[in-house]
């Protein structure tokens, strides 16, 4: 799983407002898709520069600009500063390792979080930053990856014109943005539920070393989706009672509809981190009441062999007649029979799983 926190020391002793990328260096071109829209008109296209997207900051229509890919500092820039955003805002989009927030300019509206996807092939959470900023009629989103995004039904709506997203300014666009983010946290969820009940009952059944590795990683990735959607909490809360012009009433009813999803993820969370926490003491507790057995059977079978063995010690079996003792293969068949003992203790340990 990628690193919870990302290296920020390439940017010590820099100016504030340095353009500087930070995050995993992306080898693919960066996509640039433009959607101009309103009631009856539809277009989308995918843009070879970014110099292609200048006209539509002024049109009455509705525009969302997103690029996939924020490794090209001068892609960031040049976009920024032709559509007015403050040099700290591209600063904060070029780093990936920002906290979910909001930021309210007189122009626009900046927004922060993280969309996050499983991985099916590598069994692991994706974490991937996306910054949206809200003009008065356009939005732009700047992905960190190319890798493909949750947006798909928002652009399904778009194209055929269902619900209401196309009768409704640009804030609408940004609620349904982030409204699709938020639904996918459930299917995280889900998954991450599913795990838990697994290793639940791994555990009971039959814990074992990798056990213990299956629930560190699961507490990580638990820990990674609450840095994600705790602080989301806050930014929802302040969008919605943001005296904003930018965002209508209307609006904010819908992301108060996003901020109960956000309240009930984190209690989910919040659930699962105990459950965890539950499941880790439960198999301490059964490693050590296996080892206490393990050292109860060794310990009566010491206690047995004790006794013989100090008579043993004293006496050297020194004795003057004694059976074998001039047998010429007498010494091979003590340590025939000594091997032999050792190798069934063995034998019946690890039938008892103690080793």
């Amino acid at each position: 799983m990628a690193a919870l926190i990302k290296r920020r020391s390439k940017k010590a002793g820099l100016p504030p407002g340095s353009l500087i990328h930070i995050g995993e260096k992306g080898s693919e071109e960066v996509r640039i898709t433009v959607l101009d829209y309103d009631e009856v008109h539809y277009e989308e296209k995918e843009v070879k520069t970014i110099e292609e997207s200048y006209p539509f900051r002024d049109k009455t229509t509705i525009t969302w600009i997103n690029i996939e890919g924020v490794h090209r500092s001068d892609i960031v820039e040049k976009i920024g500063n032709h559509f007015g955003i403050h040099p700290l805002i591209q600063e904060d989009i070029l780093n990936t390792d920002q906290r979910p927030k909001t930021e309210d300019f007189e122009n626009y509206q900046y927004t922060v979080l993280k969309m996050l996807h499983y991985d099916n092939k590598k069994n692991e959470i994706v974490s991937e930053q996306i910054s949206l900023i809200l003009g008065q009629n356009y939005v732009m989103s700047f992905q960190e990856g190319i890798a493909g995004d949750v947006f798909d039904p928002v652009r399904e709506r778009l194209r055929t014109g269902k619900g209401f997203i196309r009768k409704m300014k640009a804030d609408y666009l940004v609620y349904s943005l982030l409204d699709t983010i938020v639904d996918n946290y459930f299917s995280i969820l889900e998954n991450l539920g599913e795990r838990t009940e697994i290793l639940e009952k791994e555990l009971v059944e039959r814990p074992a070393q990798h056990t213990l590795q299956k629930l560190h990683q699961l507490k990580r990735e638990m820990l990674l989706l609450r840095k994600s959607i705790w602080p989301l909490r806050e930014v929802i809360s302040k969008l919605e009672k943001t005296e904003s012009v930018l965002i209508t009433d209307s609006t904010k009813i819908h992301l108060r509809d996003v901020y109960d999803h956000v309240i009930y993820i984190i209690e989910t969370i919040e659930t699962y981190r105990e459950m965890l926490s539950g499941i880790l003491e439960i198999y301490l507790s059964s490693i050590s009441n296996r080892t206490n057995q393990i050292v109860k059977v060794l310990t009566i079978i010491t206690t047995i062999f004790m006794p013989l063995t100090f008579i043993a010690g004293i006496y050297g079996m020194n004795f003057k007649y004694m059976p074998e003792l001039e047998w010429r293969w007498g010494y091979h068949a003590a340590l025939f029979i000594m091997a032999m003992i050792g190798i069934t203790m063995l034998v019946y340990f690890r039938r008892k799983r103690w080793l």
